[in-house]
C-alpha cells in the first residue's frame, strides 16, 4: 500500500536538480525534509537516513582546520570549471517570480 492511496495531497519530500560529479553533470535530488534537508542526494530513499556522526565531527575538525582554503578553492572552482558554471545555469530558475504590489 501507497500513502497516495490514503491522500490527495501531494507529497513533496524531494526537488530534482543538477549535480557536478568529476567532470559530468548528473541528475540527483534536494531533500526537502527529514536530517538531510537541503542537501543533494543520489536518491530520495537517502534524505530519512540518519546522519553519521563520525563523519561529521571529522568534517567539523577539518572546516576549523582549512575551512578559509576549502571556500577559497571551492568558489574558485565554481567560478573557472565549465560543468560547474553549466550546473549553476541548469539549476538556476526558468521563471523569475516578482513581487506585485496589488493597490486596493
Amino acid at each position: 500500500m501507497r500513502l497516495e492511496e490514503f491522500t490527495t495531497d501531494t507529497i513533496t519530500e524531494a526537488r530534482m536538480v543538477w549535480r557536478k560529479m568529476g567532470k559530468t553533470v548528473k541528475r540527483a535530488v534536494r531533500c526537502t525534509s527529514g536530517p538531510r534537508r537541503g542537501r543533494v542526494v543520489a536518491n530520495v530513499g537517502q534524505c530519512a537516513k540518519p546522519i553519521n556522526l563520525k563523519k561529521r565531527l571529522t568534517m567539523k575538525k577539518t572546516k576549523a582546520r582549512m575551512g578559509s582554503r576549502m571556500s577559497r578553492k571551492a568558489q574558485r572552482t565554481k567560478r573557472v570549471n565549465p560543468a560547474s558554471r553549466r550546473v549553476a545555469s541548469l539549476n538556476k530558475r526558468k521563471f523569475k517570480w516578482s513581487l506585485v504590489i496589488l493597490d486596493l
